[in-house]
C-alpha cells in the first residue's frame, strides 16, 4: 500500500552546481550528501516543506535512461505547494528556470498550477491548492 511520499529524486549532470542552486532556492543547505568512487558528489538530499519532505538530486551519470538535460521533459510533474505563485514562478525564472507551463487557473476553486524546467532539465511544478493549506490546519495541534 502507498503510504506517502518518501523522498523526491531529481537529476544533475552537475550536481554540484544543482546542489547550490536548490540551496538558494530553498533557503536551506542539503542535510546529506554522499560522494561517488571518484570523490565527487553522488547524491545530496534536502529536506523540504511543511512536512520535511526529502528532496534528493542524484548525479546525471546514475539516472535512468532519458532523462536529464537535453532530454524532452516528460513523466510525473510534482507539484510544490507554495505561498504566493506568481512570485515563486519570477524567481524560479530568475534563476535561469525556463517555463514549462504558464500559470494556470484549474477551475477558478483556488488550485493554480505553473511548472519550470530547471537548469539541469528537472520539471518543477508549483501549485496553490486549498486542499493543502486545510490539511496542513488540521494536522496542526489546537
Amino acid at each position: 500500500m502507498l503510504r506517502g511520499f518518501a523522498t523526491v529524486n531529481l537529476f544533475a549532470d552537475d550536481l554540484a552546481a544543482a546542489r547550490d542552486w536548490y540551496a538558494a532556492l530553498l533557503g536551506v543547505a542539503p542535510y546529506f550528501e554522499r560522494p561517488g568512487p571518484d570523490g565527487e558528489p553522488a547524491y545530496v538530499e534536502f529536506r523540504v516543506g511543511d512536512y520535511r519532505h526529502e528532496l534528493g538530486i542524484v548525479r546525471g551519470a546514475y539516472a535512468p535512461h532519458g532523462v536529464g538535460v537535453g532530454a524532452t521533459p516528460a513523466g510525473a510533474v510534482l507539484y510544490w505547494a507554495v505561498d504566493d505563485l506568481a512570485a515563486t514562478l519570477d524567481r524560479l525564472l530568475a534563476m535561469g528556470a525556463e517555463e514549462h507551463q504558464g500559470i494556470v487557473d484549474r477551475g477558478g476553486n483556488g488550485f493554480v498550477t505553473a511548472s519550470v524546467v530547471d537548469p539541469f532539465g528537472n520539471v518543477l511544478g508549483i501549485m496553490t491548492n486549498p486542499h493543502y493549506l486545510e490539511v496542513l490546519a488540521s494536522a496542526r495541534p489546537s
